[in-house]
This record gives structure tokens, C-alpha cells and sequence, in this order.
């Protein structure tokens, strides 16, 4: 049977399960703090005879998606005792997590697999990829045309959070952050602090680092204008009497090549978060759309694990209005799109265009209602810096 746990009172068998499965050993100190976490967390457990048997995390959150907020329910810690393993109970705690989120408001699902065909089962689909680049500290040491200045600062999370929510609405997925995030996930390790500032003195960038082994890591680096990125790009050059390397992770459309007299140096992209779309109808209305279109197109969506969702949705574009309707009907129309749950919520975050997944043979339907479908989701990039 299934049952809600308390991040306190089971501590002790939620965390022994984590530090098992996950294969890492808790302090006194770091448990406090992953005890402290959890208060957020909405955990449900399997229960056999009164002892946890599997267990799975939803996390509360919200996200942009093309500048709007949208309430994500981020899963984590999804874990079995071997003696129960293959015996479904996985599926069955995601099921109810997902029935929780559905009714609760929740319409995207964000989480970080172990296995990406093991949660493609269940709905979720690779939606955010992590760009990794590794480059001498020397190609930094240019001429950079700027003003303002960087200034290392010490604790002002109201003036970061700031500068990162401006920045966080460009993109797809990321998320809405509150203090409490601030404080235990993003700030926890101490790096190191500076903001750039422009030259009359407005805030418009940060970055969060540190400066060990010869390698400068830059754990966040985000700008709202390009002098910004330059401010820091330089002042990460002004290290290089300490250091030799330096790493960072970007959004998958970084461009830091162009900027570079040296563009050779390594640069890695990996699978990261995977997401899905919970409530195909409610996350339709929702949705922001291009507009200005005169559009009608028909999407057949099948979902095999939340067969709620399975049907036919009509959207029809006038002007500044985009109306969403489930049609009764599943008569086939000319101008239809055919889908599962995965590619309609890779398609509606940006992580993939509808055309991309055509010619990939992984969508089907009209050709025609494919271009359209390109030209009333707008180009955003996923991107996702935190970790759950």
C-alpha cells in the first residue's frame, strides 16, 4: 500500500533507502540538512508489513515556459529495496505521484533518470541537455569591449535572485526560485561571488565559482546583456596567473565560439532532465502561443500510462486568441498532427522543433499542419542549470 511519509518522523528509512540506492553515506551534519530539505518534498512510500519497500520524492516547483510560470512537480529519489525490485511498485508510485500532481495543478513533471528508457515508459521524455565547455583560461586574455566594471560581493541573494529571474525567462524549464532554493541548493557550497555592472551602475550579471586544482568552476554565469557576458568572460581572464582551466556549463545554444579569437576547446553535450506534460488540456489553455497566426490544426496525442490524456485537441488561432478544445470526435482531419505524450511535450518546451521531429519519422500527420504547428510554438531553448 501506498503512504505519505514525514520527512522527519521517517527520516531514518527514507534516508537509509536514498543512501543505499544512490550509494553515498550521510554525516550527522549533511543529514540534518537533507532532512531539512525534504520539508518541501511530498514523499509517498510502498509499504510492505509496515516497512518502506520503494519510495518516491515530488518536489513542489514552478518554471518558465516562454516567459510564463507554469507549477512543475519535480520527481526525485525514486528508489527500491532489491528484495522488492521487478515487482512494479515503481510504476505504481509514479502513477499516483502523477494523479497527485494532475489534480493538484501540476501540468509538466520535470526529473533526472537513471535510465531514460525506463521513464520514456511512463510518459517522461529527454527535454534538456547540458552543454560543458572546457577551455585554457588563456583564450579568455583578449581585448574585451566593455564598461562597467565586476565586483565580488558576499551574501545578497535578493540582488542575484533578481538578475537570475530576468535571465531564467529567456529560456524553457527554468526554474522559478525561491529563497529557501537559494539557500540550500544553489549558494550551500559557498562559491565565490561577483556581479557585473554596467557603467551606470545597474546590476546585470553574476557569477558563482570556484578556483581549485588549477581549474577556475564556474558553477553559474548569467547575463542579461552581452557588455555583461564580456564583464565576466574578463574577468575570468584576469585569474589566469592562478589558474589554467576553466569549466562551465551553458545553455545548449551558447555561442561563446563567436566571441573567441581561439574557438578550439572541448566542448561536451550530454542528455540531462528529462520532462512531461501531466495535463495535455490544461497545459494546451495555458500555453502562451505565437500569435497573430490564422491557424487551425488537430492533434492526436496518445498517452499510454495517463490515458486521460489520450484524445483529439483542436487549436484554433484568430489574431491575439488561441482557443484549445477536446474534440469528441476522433474522426481523422486533413490538417492533423499524430503524437504520444513524450514528443508533444518535447515539441511544447522548444527542446525539439514539430519539423525536426517529422523528418525524424517520430511525429506524424499533414505535412502542412506540421509547418504551421512550427510557426505557433515559439523558438525558446531548454535549459535547466539546477539539479533535483
Amino acid at each position: 500500500m501506498i503512504k505519505q511519509l514525514s520527512a522527519t518522523k521517517d527520516a531514518d528509512a527514507i534516508f537509509a533507502l536514498s543512501q543505499f540506492a544512490f550509494q553515498y553515506t550521510l554525516s550527522a551534519e549533511a543529514f540534518e540538512h537533507k532532512k531539512q530539505e525534504a520539508e518541501r518534498h511530498i514523499i509517498w512510500g510502498w509499504m510492505s508489513d509496515d516497512e518502506l519497500a520503494a519510495k518516491v520524492h515530488l518536489i513542489p516547483l514552478s518554471c518558465y515556459i516562454n516567459g510564463k510560470p507554469f507549477a512543475m512537480g519535480g520527481v526525485s529519489s525514486v528508489a527500491t529495496w532489491p528484495e522488492y525490485r521487478r515487482q512494479g511498485l515503481v510504476r505504481k508510485l509514479l502513477h499516483h505521484a502523477l494523479t497527485y500532481m494532475r489534480q493538484n495543478g501540476q501540468t509538466l513533471s520535470f526529473l533526472h533518470p537513471f535510465s531514460y528508457a525506463f521513464y520514456r515508459r511512463y510518459g517522461w521524455e529527454h527535454a534538456f541537455s547540458q552543454k560543458q565547455y572546457s577551455l585554457p583560461v588563456t583564450s579568455l586574455k583578449r581585448k574585451w569591449d566593455v564598461t562597467g566594471c565586476v565586483r565580488r560581493i558576499d551574501w545578497d541573494i535578493h540582488l542575484l535572485h533578481d538578475i537570475y529571474t530576468e535571465y531564467a525567462k529567456r529560456f524553457n524549464g527554468t526554474l522559478i526560485r525561491d529563497a529557501k532554493w537559494w539557500e540550500e541548493r544553489v549558494l550551500q557550497e559557498n562559491w565565490h561571488k561577483a556581479v557585473a555592472y554596467s557603467a551606470n551602475g545597474t546590476a546585470e550579471g553574476y557569477i558563482l565559482y570556484k578556483a581549485t586544482d588549477k581549474k577556475l568552476i564556474i558553477h553559474e554565469m548569467v547575463y542579461n546583456t552581452l557588455n555583461a557576458r564580456m564583464l565576466l568572460l574578463q574577468f575570468v581572464g584576469n585569474h589566469d596567473s592562478m589558474v589554467e582551466t576553466v569549466e562551465m556549463i551553458v545553455p545548449e545554444n551558447d555561442n561563446l565560439a563567436l566571441l573567441l579569437d581561439e574557438p578550439s576547446f572541448e566542448q561536451k553535450l550530454s542528455p540531462y532532465f528529462m520532462a512531461r506534460i501531466i495535463d495535455v488540456s490544461a497545459f494546451l489553455k495555458q500555453y502562451p502561443f505565437q500569435q497573430g497566426r490564422q491557424v487551425s490544426i488537430v492533434l492526436h496525442i496518445d498517452d499510454e500510462f495517463l490515458p486521460e490524456n489520450d484524445g483529439v485537441y483542436q487549436l484554433r488561432q484568430t489574431g491575439s486568441e488561441t482557443n484549445v478544445t477536446r474534440l469528441q470526435s476522433d474522426a481523422k482531419s486533413q490538417k492533423a498532427i499524430y503524437c504520444n505524450v513524450q514528443y508533444l511535450t518535447s515539441m511544447m518546451l522548444g527542446f525539439k522543433r514539430p519539423n525536426e521531429l517529422y523528418d525524424a519519422g517520430l511525429i506524424h500527420g499533414e505535412q502542412d499542419a506540421v509547418k504551421q504547428l512550427n510557426i505557433l510554438i515559439p523558438g525558446r531553448q531548454t535549459f535547466f542549470p539546477d539539479f533535483f
